[in-house]
């Protein structure tokens, strides 16, 4: 157990609630402000976060009239809906690249508690982190999306799969790359090792900028079976 958490149940029963609350409060992430509030920000800066609010694309989630966008009627990608949280602007652009490569795991924790209240578990059969290649997790240590997916699932552990689906194919990063060639360079990534009849599947991810590789993974899982796809992720571009 931590050993803050030890220390502060060891003076519950001497101490007012309110008082241990403020001995042990966090501070704010972005502003350190004394109360980080549920998510680890301040209600300011929680609330000045970008926000995807805009009406959008309920497959895609570029922003629209809220009716399925042009490019999905005319190349219908093989998820069915996208939820997400925020566009990647400024501070959410900074908070991804400290949590993937500053290897800042407790905004993991913060995003997937975030997406954890915009989300649905009962009408999704299993939960599924982008996978990582074995050489990109050794490098990274940590895969950022299962971390989140991690959090999501708490309290329905038996929905978390993370081992039926492997990525087989070490590639070049996604953005790095035009639009083109990030699906090629994503083709035959991924592999399922099991099927998967009948079931509802939400994949997340740190961030959706063309969807190429979301794509790719949702036609994957439909291709062993799946029936239905949406893709949870943090944050969205707005632009391809």
């Amino acid at each position: 157990m931590n050993i803050r958490l030890k220390f502060k149940q060891f003076l519950h029963n001497g101490l007012p609630t309110k008082l241990l609350d403020r001995l042990f409060k966090q501070r704010c992430l972005l502003c350190t402000a004394e109360d980080g509030g549920n998510f680890g920000l301040c209600v300011p800066c929680y609330n000045d976060l970008p926000w995807h609010t805009a009406p959008q694309c309920p497959q895609c989630g570029l922003s629209s009239n809220g009716l399925v966008c042009g490019s999905c009627l005319n190349l219908p990608p093989d998820f069915d809906a996208t939820h997400s949280l925020l566009t990647y602007d400024f501070p959410l652009d900074v908070m991804m690249q400290r949590y993937k490569y500053g290897s800042m795991l407790n905004l993991g924790h913060i995003f997937g508690k975030m997406l954890s209240n915009k989300t649905n578990l009962a009408d999704i059969d299993l939960v599924i982190a982008m996978p990582m290649h074995p050489a990109r997790l050794k490098e990274r240590g940590f895969n950022q999306a299962l971390e989140i997916a991690k959090i999501i699932t708490k309290n329905n552990p038996e929905k978390l799969d993370y081992q039926s689906v492997q990525r087989q194919k070490l590639t070049p990063p996604q953005a790095s790359l035009p639009l083109k060639e990030r699906v090629r360079n994503i083709k035959g990534a991924f592999k399922v090792d099991k099927q998967l009849n009948g079931k509802r599947i939400a994949l997340v991810d740190d961030v959706m900028t063309t969807g190429a590789s979301l794509n790719e993974l949702a036609k994957t899982l439909k291709q062993a079976g799946a029936i239905h796809i949406e893709c949870w992720v943090i944050a969205r571009t707005l632009q391809k």
